[in-house]
């Protein structure tokens, strides 16, 4: 993987969650890594770099669907690729 050219660019907003418009396979098989203002987070669920936000889930809580609650983190957002 020390070739940067084979790599996906990032998109402006990406999920992880296969359902979501913004889930983009290409991007997610390679280990992505997530700063939100300079200090890293693993434990993102969705991201935007433009409106400056990452989501993250909100402790072992659930929606009465099954999926995680998320809370909204703003400042500034870098993906880049592990």
């Amino acid at each position: 993987m020390n070739d940067m050219t084979q790599l996906p660019p990032f998109p402006d907003r990406l999920s992880v969650d296969p359902r979501s418009p913004y889930y983009d396979e290409a991007v997610l098989k390679h280990d992505v890594g997530i700063r939100l203002d300079d200090k890293e987070r693993t434990n993102v669920e969705e991201y935007c770099i433009s409106e400056g936000w990452i989501k993250v889930a909100a402790g072992k809580a659930r929606d009465r669907k099954g999926n995680p609650m998320t809370i909204k983190l703003k400042g500034k957002v870098e993906p880049f690729y592990r």
